[in-house]
């Protein structure tokens, strides 16, 4: 087994190797203090530190200011979002529009029933998710409006978001977040689980306005509460720490490395090369969602057949191509490449896929 294989997985997903490796460096002995960052205090200065600049640094990579958004670093996942945002923002008898385009966003959906009416703005299961609405039929009354950007197992992308207004737009962001440059000033809320784009799982990113966090409810329980992690800059309890401290490296990484324009730029060209292979092939490899909705992130195509794609993905592992299975739900092939796949990887992924065809 070579030391490093091209990770095509959809999450966990790969990181920056220069990250890992001064992960596992400075997770042995954090700046000479004679202990990792493991293990020391949440409590202590040099916690605290690392801490703040990694909120910093995640404001400035996506152009907010610290006077009007506040970063918190949560367990839990974004699953745990998907209840904490109508927890905080809606009540019964109110009405919050949601846009359905997954499987994630059904699962948000569900939750929010729980707690208000939900209004569907839009909605392509019918069309099996195979592209992303560009129509909302937004409810006046609406306490918020939820998106999700992009969608893993289908293999699509929102490029242009609702225009909604006074009311507050809250996307996840699970599996593009950080990948593009974008105006994140139009959202109140971003929230994005870390193991696609930002760092290890374990952590959840929320980036949320303070000013809509003073209108959230009160009287909900103590963790559940924004208020909460508000009032304690995120640390009311013993945080996910070290996979914290990897998303605080994982920053500095992109701020090395151009910025969301320079990660952009890198995402646009790795895509186009995946997307240039599967509509070059003369119908061997086919796209499985709308060309106007597909992902820079998770390239979803199939093959002739069942058995051709099982025997691509099998060949694909012998060389060092790992994780090119599609979701078990549909079936396929899905080439994940977030922002830590390099292009050399892709570019493996394009000649295998030409070899491939060629002697099948």
């Amino acid at each position: 087994m070579p030391d490093r294989v091209y990770n095509f997985y959809p999450g966990p997903a790969t990181l920056p190797f220069e990250v890992v490796r001064e992960s596992f460096e400075k997770g042995l002995n954090y700046n000479d203090l004679g202990m990792s960052i493991m293990e020391i205090s949440h409590r202590c200065a040099p916690f605290n530190q690392m801490w703040e600049r990694t909120q910093e640094d995640m404001l400035d990579v996506m152009g907010l200011s610290g006077d009007e958004y506040v970063v918190f670093f949560l367990g839990g996942g974004a699953s745990t979002q998907f209840l904490m945002i109508p927890y905080n923002f809606l009540s019964e008898g109110q009405t919050a529009d949601y846009v359905n385009t997954g499987r994630w966003a059904v699962k948000a959906i569900k939750e929010a029933k729980l707690f208000g009416n939900v209004n569907l703005a839009a909605d392509s299961e019918p069309e099996d998710f195979k592209h992303v609405p560009r129509e909302y039929d937004l409810a006046p009354d609406a306490q918020y409006v939820h998106v999700t950007s992009n969608n893993t197992v289908a293999g699509t992308q929102m490029f242009e978001f609702p225009q909604t207004g006074d009311v507050p737009l809250v996307s996840d962001m699970s599996s593009d977040f950080l990948s593009r440059n974008i105006d994140f000033g139009k959202f109140d809320l971003v929230y994005a689980g870390a193991q696609k784009n930002i760092g290890p799982a374990g952590v959840t990113a929320v980036v949320i306005k303070k000013s809509w966090i003073e209108r959230s409810k009160e009287g909900i329980p103590t963790m559940m509460s924004y208020r909460t992690h508000l009032s304690k800059n995120s640390v009311f309890n013993t945080p996910p720490v070290f996979n914290t401290f990897v998303v605080g490296l994982v920053m500095q990484w992109i701020k090395r490395n151009g910025g969301l324009e320079g990660v952009q730029q890198k995402n646009d060209r790795k895509a186009g090369m995946i997307y240039d292979a599967i509509d070059g092939s003369d119908g061997f490899y086919s796209g499985v969602v709308r060309k106007d909705s597909r992902s820079k992130m998770n390239v979803t195509f199939r093959l002739p057949s069942e058995g051709l794609e099982k025997r691509f993905v099998a060949e694909a592992e012998e060389r060092d191509l790992i994780g090119l299975k599609g979701h078990r739900s549909v079936g396929g092939c899905r080439a994940s490449i977030y922002n830590a796949m390099p292009v050399e990887g892709v570019q493996a992924l394009v000649d295998f896929m030409e070899d491939f065809r060629k002697k099948s």
